[in-house]
């Protein structure tokens, strides 16, 4: 049977009065359940549900971004008539172009799987949406991969030069449910909005007042992912400077020339994935890097920032401040040192693209406390972002508090990881409803559910709600050391920063995912072993779930009892230290690198 292919949750591409294949479950959202599910429709399996290929396509995909990166370098300088090192085009444009690669080639995957596996009748490119564009910088290309509008025209673009697909283009019109739950819109800001207004501005008068006093040399640290700006001023106290606070500056926005476009990778010739990535590459560069980086460049020079600091560090604008990765980018071509602090957990217990990156352009990687011989730029530092404790007799608490994560409904290259992929949430939700499903009725009752604030398009409370209305619900903004603090229990259901706090907290943890969708490296295995013994650790929701009833009538003894205060404090030791003296630790290894590297 011909099918209709439907890339996308836009309803204006859809058509009725045919069978339709929906490109994955993106294309399904939950608050519209009563159209699609009356239509004929099918959905297309996830092309990385096949686990060897994922791990297979990643290999890939890092040999190539590689071999791409030193091509579009020597294209750039070319065009921009500059002779900057291929560093510095990796700290500026390398976590786009690695993201875009990916990005690209989930996209292209799921369109060509659905062209070999299924007879289509054509497929509907709409015209005229809101994010049918070029994004202007890495921020704005992140923002955009969340929105259903960019991701219909990013498949239109495949569909239209890279598959033998019949195409009907229709003009968007009016509101369409699919852009209005997929938008970029929807992404909430890190802050509510007056404490993020505040913090700016604080930000500004403080940078404007310090500047006058800035030495040259003075280091330059920026965004370190300590727990507080209190953190983050002491450091440069101890580090013998005037503390400065510094703002996170967007690129101007600069509109697409096609002057600036009329350049190729060479390649571009075939139907198969990289003639279509060589081909979009010049066609989708975020205009900061094309039209606009001559701006970028005299932006991040009128920043009154350290002519020749001693160090530069950073726990997180590497990848999205494009105005500090060029200044950034420049200051190490004349041999200042970067260093890099570890920004949240899964870093240093599975693999990602992320910490790849973070690798190739640093000079230094300061760690929560994991070492590796094969990576010498690691220097195990302790937990930068470490809560503060609190005393609390967790004993006396009553609740449960099942912490769950979201991840985009479209596949984004920060995902490229060991860890569950976009189209596999609807399998990590269901995990979660298993583990309510089997606890026992004392434990549902104190059970409180921790909702992303991000909800993504998949209407995480209607879910909840459908399957257990009567489980207390937390919707994502209340601090989480504040539900911390209350709870006799958590449950971590994903390999991330939760579990580490509440471990660093001293808070009983049970942990439980799948461990085919979130593998481990090796190097970690045997400490996830060791918690697996002793009922920390659990790949299962019903294995998890039978050990939290047991033990939920006398959590303390359990969490006291010698062989899991063992299993636990090796853990923290490796992945969550606490060394008493961050910032002490810290300075240590800014000052060393510092005068190694010069």
């Amino acid at each position: 049977m011909e099918r209709l292919l439907v890339t996308t949750a836009l309803e204006g591409s859809w058509d009725e009065t045919q069978p339709m294949l929906f490109l994955g479950e993106w294309c399904r959202l939950y608050s519209r359940r009563h159209r699609w599910s009356e239509l004929d429709v099918e959905v297309l399996p996830y092309h990385w549900d096949d686990r060897e290929q994922f791990v297979q396509d990643r290999r890939f995909l890092k040999s190539l971004h590689e071999k791409l990166l030193v091509e579009v370098s020597e294209k750039l300088n070319e065009f921009h008539s500059t002779d900057h090192s291929s560093r510095y085009w990796r700290i500026l444009l390398g976590p786009w172009l690695g993201y875009f690669t990916q990005t690209l080639f989930d996209r292209w995957s799921s369109v060509h799987h659905a062209t070999r596996d299924h007879e289509l009748s054509g497929t509907i490119v709409l015209k005229g949406l809101e994010d049918a564009r070029v994004p202007n910088d890495m921020e704005d290309f992140f923002h955009l991969g969340n929105s259903h509008s960019w991701n219909h025209f990013l498949y239109g673009r495949i569909l239209t030069d890279f598959a033998d697909v019949p195409r009907l283009e229709r003009q968007a019109a009016g509101i369409d449910h699919g852009t209005h739950y997929g938008s970029s819109t929807e992404i909430a800001q890190p802050h509510p909005p007056q404490t993020f207004n505040l913090k700016t501005s604080l930000v500004a008068a403080c940078s404007s007042l310090s500047s006058r006093l800035m030495r040259p040399t003075d280091c330059f640290i920026h965004n370190t992912g300590l727990r507080s700006l209190r953190e983050e001023l002491a450091l440069q106290r101890r580090l013998g400077q005037v503390p400065r606070l510094v703002a996170v500056e967007s690129p101007a926005d600069v509109p697409v020339h096609d002057r600036y476009r009329r350049w190729d990778l060479g390649g571009t010739e075939g139907a198969g994935f990289e003639p279509c990535l060589r081909s979009l590459i010049p066609e989708q560069m975020p205009t900061a890097y094309l039209e606009g980086y001559g701006a970028l460049c005299d932006e991040s020079d009128r920043r009154r920032w350290p002519s020749a600091p001693k160090v530069i560090f950073t726990g997180g604008s590497h990848f999205y401040d494009d105005v500090f990765k060029e200044w950034c980018a420049a200051r190490t071509e004349e041999g200042t040192p970067l260093v890099i602090g570890q920004h949240g957990g899964h870093i240093g217990t599975a693999w990602s693209f992320d910490h790849d990156h973070q690798i190739a352009i640093a000079d230094r990687f300061l760690s929560w406390g994991w070492s590796d011989p094969a990576e010498p730029k690691v220097v195990p530092i302790g937990m930068l972002k470490a809560p503060i404790p609190t005393a609390s007799d967790y004993a006396l608490k009553d609740s449960v508090l099942l912490v769950t994560s979201i991840l985009s409904p479209h596949f984004q290259s920060f995902d490229l990881a060991s860890r569950a992929l976009p189209s596999q949430f609807l399998g990590y939700l269901e995990d979660q409803f298993t583990f309510v499903a089997a606890l026992s009725p004392t434990a549902c009752d104190s059970l409180t559910v921790r909702l992303s604030a991000y909800d993504l398009s998949w209407s995480q409370q209607c879910r909840w709600r459908h399957r257990f209305p009567e489980v207390l619900l937390d919707d994502g903004r209340r601090p989480i050391m504040d539900l911390l603090a209350e709870t006799r229990l958590c449950i971590a259901t994903s390999n991330g920063t939760t579990y580490l706090e509440s471990f660093f907290l001293d808070v009983p943890t049970v942990i439980f995912w799948d461990t085919t969708r979130w593998e481990l490296l090796e190097s970690a295995v045997p400490y996830f072993e060791d918690l697996a013994r002793v009922g920390v650790f659990h790949d299962t929701p019903e294995s998890a779930a039978s050990h939290v009833s047991a033990i939920w009538s006398d959590v303390q003894s359990w969490w006291s009892d010698d062989a899991v205060v063992d299993a636990v404090t090796k853990f923290k030791r490796r992945y969550c230290d606490d060394p008493g003296h961050v910032l002490d630790e810290m300075r240590r290894a800014l000052l060393s690198v510092a005068r190694e590297v010069r």
